[in-house]
């Protein structure tokens, strides 16, 4: 192993010393071929991190940003508290892509300066080269899913609630727009007292705030051939008739043989479940919920009968599994990808590589994941195959890399 000024530092004990007693022992009992990999690898994943997470945020955030402060008056203050709320979930993002930048940049460099090709002269295979890579990849797999679960659906509650403080939308936490919910049931047929399943109300308000519904519309069809449509300026759920109390509105029913009434009201109790509650408490978007609260969404929706979002709401369980899991897959295709002879290369191309990867990864990623929300495939499937796929292909190089 080159012994250059540039490693001198792991043989130099006063500088770890410096540490706690604990952390000093733990470092000294990995393997110093684990400690000089470890080290030549972290510095190269902590700018390429930097990169990806600076880039995604100037398309995702910053560009928006600007334009909110220019055309709807957002203060620069506002601006940068979202801007920095939205950096954990930009984060978890760029973490899997920068292991794999990382790897194959570090080991890129690595086998030109011949040092992968002087540990193979000692007997050392590709297998034990990549493990502090594996390490690595692992360790981050358990730190995005600890950020994806525990501190992204925080900060973009926070994020969204300072956005709408800051355009002065609203200073609730509980805003929500375009709720509908469809409830199923038993539908009654009053010529032969029969039921039968299907919908039996669809409901749609413009807005929820201040715990109240907004703007609402329902549409009944609990007796078949009958029709009835309730509108009404607001709804607000009493809990304790558990009932839904309705103002300022009026009811159109129309009959079989085509004829309609039609009824005005100041105050009307309706006996629809709570279960519009419950949705108006659950985010839109995933990426708002912690894990338990995307199966309580799913257990939800599968009651109240709407199954495609219970399909989603499946497919965005195994995600928030397979996102972590890419950084583990990433760093094995990185390292073993760089370590193969038959595929060495400059940094240039290993950072042109490495975009490409990246864009087939998540390409077929969003595929899968599309067809799994729309019931082609199912829920496992479609989160799991890109990931058995890439993995199936960093087994093969790395096979290619220790032949």
């Amino acid at each position: 192993m080159n012994s250059s000024p540039r490693y001198n530092y792991f043989y130099d004990d006063s500088l770890l010393r410096k540490f706690p007693k604990f952390l000093f022992s733990k470092w000294r009992s990995i393997p110093l071929l684990d400690r000089w990999l470890f080290q030549e690898l972290f510095p190269t994943f902590l700018f390429t991190v930097s990169a990806f997470t600076v880039v995604s945020l100037s398309v995702g955030v910053m560009f928006d940003l600007v334009r909110k402060i220019v055309e709807s008056g957002l203060s620069l203050k506002f601006a940068l508290q979202v801007f920095f709320l939205k950096l954990p979930s930009f984060l978890v993002l760029s973490f899997p892509m920068a292991i794999l930048m990382a790897t194959l940049l570090t080991f890129s460099r690595l086998s030109s300066n011949s040092e992968i090709k002087a540990l193979k002269s000692l007997g050392i295979s590709t297998k034990r080269i990549i493990v502090s890579s594996l390490l690595f990849g692992l360790l981050m797999t358990s730190i995005t899913f600890i950020f994806n679960d525990m501190i992204v659906p925080i900060s973009n509650k926070n994020a969204e609630a300072v956005l709408r403080k800051g355009l002065g939308v609203s200073m609730h936490s509980d805003y929500v727009e375009d709720i509908i919910y469809s409830r199923f049931g038993k539908i009654s047929d009053p010529d032969s007292n029969k039921e039968i399943d299907g919908m039996t109300h669809l409901f749609y308000s413009k807005e929820f705030q201040n715990r109240k519904m907004v703007d609402v519309t329902v549409l009944d069809f609990s007796r078949l051939g009958y029709k009835q449509m309730l509108i009404a300026k607001n709804a607000l759920w009493n809990e304790t008739d558990s009932n839904w109390e309705f103002s300022n509105g009026k009811i159109l029913t129309i009959s079989p043989d085509g004829g309609s009434t039609s009824i005005t009201f100041e105050n009307y109790t309706y006996p629809l479940d709570s279960g519009l509650k419950k949705l108006s408490d659950l985010p839109k978007d995933p990426s708002y919920m912690r894990l338990s609260d995307i199966f309580k969404a799913k257990d939800f929706y599968k009651i109240s009968g709407n199954i495609k979002e219970e399909r989603r709401m499946k497919v965005r369980i195994q995600e928030r599994f397979t996102l972590p899991i890419a950084c583990l897959v990433f760093s094995l295709i990185g390292s073993s990808l760089a370590c193969s002879s038959k595929t060495r290369s400059s940094q240039s191309k290993g950072f042109i590589l490495s975009i490409i990867l990246i864009l087939f990864y998540y390409i077929l990623s969003f595929v899968f994941s599309s067809l799994g929300v729309s019931g082609s495939v199912s829920p496992l499937i479609s989160a799991w195959l890109p990931v058995f796929i890439s993995l199936s292909g960093g087994l093969y190089l790395l096979k290619e890399a220790d032949s």
